[in-house]
């Protein structure tokens, strides 16, 4: 009988513990669902900075990143496609997770860890060559060869 009772009380524990994993587990895809919602969209780029050298304002605004809601990405310059991928992110995480992998362009097939971080209207990322650890902080320095990306919303979809 004893036994008995320690089985009921294992699966119980066992049922609620698969429980809050599941729910952990929606939670994170919907949190994914919510940043890509908002991700989505033609986003020019403001500021950019490469291994601690900044691009001039001039420079940068010729570049636009077009985001699709399935984590697809496009690079433009002046209107030219120049490189494009695919993403995947994790919100939960602190800082929030990117990692993107260019399909065509530079760095084809090569994957790029990095951070980002999401506004309105706004959004940054900084992000390392192949190879290299995820970024912890959203910064550029001469030897880090991070790359630093401020976007301003251009529109939706």
């Amino acid at each position: 009988m004893l036994r008995s009772l320690f089985g009921y009380m294992f699966v119980g524990v066992l049922l609620t513990a698969i429980g809050a994993i599941a729910s952990a587990y929606e939670a994170k895809d919907q949190s994914i669902k919510k940043d890509r919602h908002l991700i989505e969209g033609t986003w020019r780029i403001v500021a950019l900075e490469i291994d601690g050298n900044k691009s001039s304002e001039e420079d940068a605004k010729k570049l636009t990143g077009v985001n699709g809601s399935d984590g697809t990405w496009s690079l433009r310059s002046e209107g030219n496609e120049i490189s494009k991928g695919t993403s995947t992110i994790d919100p939960t995480k602190k800082p929030k997770s990117i990692d993107l992998t260019p399909t065509e362009g530079g760095g084809k097939d090569k994957l790029h860890l990095g951070i980002y971080e999401l506004g309105e209207k706004t959004r940054k990322l900084c992000f390392a060559p192949p190879g290299k650890d995820r970024p912890a902080e959203f910064s550029s320095t001469p030897g880090s060869e991070h790359i630093l990306v401020t976007f301003e919303r251009e529109s939706t979809k």
